[in-house]
């Protein structure tokens, strides 16, 4: 009995190894890419991801069969999947631009406030109203980002409100989906989402890369003949992207919401850290502090949500 449950942890503990790997290696490969390594093309880089999802998503889902496969039932079904689409496209190229911009750091600062921007889009679309005390742990979340963005040394308005375009689409896409795909017949586990995501999004990234980054694949072939290892980073990079998606997937499965939301806090804070120690770029007290009120913030947030949540029941 001892040995089933302590294999179980071990396994856990591997999975939340594994989520935290990809999600922070997927993170500082896209700034090492865009920043350091110079290749200028973030939309183009989001279509690689999509594409490597649609392939990655297909062999997991339909050969590996690692969860059943869930097919879409009506044309509304397909609709609102390419509205959700569109709104994943805009929030992963905003937050690929914002990189080019801004340190991780303090991308990683406005990401936190995400609850922020769920909770308003939740009440404008649903009217759905949260206790009093949840929206006051909701002010010193951006009270944080604006302490942050005060402090910050790297600070560039167009990759802040890039990096906040792709905060606010994430939370919009999250109360979207609630409400989208809510119906019985309509409600699609993340594995199957991506599955039929990717490959909408990769149609509508294609029009869009060759209209703003003109010739991106020929100068990245040119960049290949000289630099082999481009190929093996974008292709690299591009399957990490899909590994965050399957072990948050995973990692959902076998934990607790709450455990999950721990867990994700403690990833923003230690994907700030590696990140400050790999690229070297310039800190503030001011702009820790910021982020460190906004994450405390989350973590109250979620205190509210739950005990909320208890008194409802």
């Amino acid at each position: 009995m001892s040995t089933g449950k302590g294999s179980g942890r071990l396994f856990t503990i591997g999975l939340v190894a594994s989520w935290y790997s990809s999600n922070i290696g997927v993170l500082l490969l896209n700034k090492y890419l865009l920043s350091n390594y110079g290749f200028k093309y973030p939309i183009f880089l989001t279509m690689c991801h999509m594409t490597i999802c649609s392939l990655l998503s297909y062999i997991a889902i339909v050969w590996m069969k690692i969860v059943p496969l869930q097919t879409i039932r009506s044309r509304i079904q397909f609709i609102k999947i390419c509205g959700l689409s569109a709104i994943f496209c805009f929030s992963v190229v905003s937050g690929n631009i914002s990189l080019k911009y801004l340190p991780v750091s303090f991308n990683q600062a406005i990401g936190a406030t995400t609850p922020f921007f769920t909770a308003i889009f939740a009440y404008l679309m649903t009217l759905r109203r949260e206790a009093w005390l949840t929206y006051v742990t909701l002010i010193p979340v951006v009270a944080g980002v604006i302490i942050a963005s005060g402090g910050e040394p790297s600070f560039h308005l167009f990759g802040f409100i890039m990096c906040i375009g792709a905060t606010a689409a994430r939370a919009l896409k999250s109360v979207v989906q609630g409400i989208l795909l809510s119906a019985e017949g309509e409600r699609l586990n993340s594995m199957n989402l991506l599955l039929y995501m990717a490959p909408v999004a990769v149609m509508l990234l294609l029009p869009t890369v060759l209209y703003m980054e003109e010739n991106v694949v020929g100068l990245t072939l040119a960049l290949a003949r000289n630099d082999t290892s481009i190929v093996w980073l974008l292709l690299f990079n591009s399957s990490l992207a899909y590994f965050v998606n399957l072990t948050n997937f995973l990692v959902t499965k076998h934990t607790s919401a709450l455990t999950l939301q721990v867990l994700g806090n403690a990833k923003g804070a230690l994907a700030v850290v590696i990140s400050i120690l790999i690229f070297r770029n310039p800190v503030s007290v001011t702009g820790m502090l910021g982020y460190s009120i906004t994450i405390a913030a989350v973590v109250l947030y979620g205190e509210a949500k739950k005990r909320q949540s208890k008194s409802n029941a």
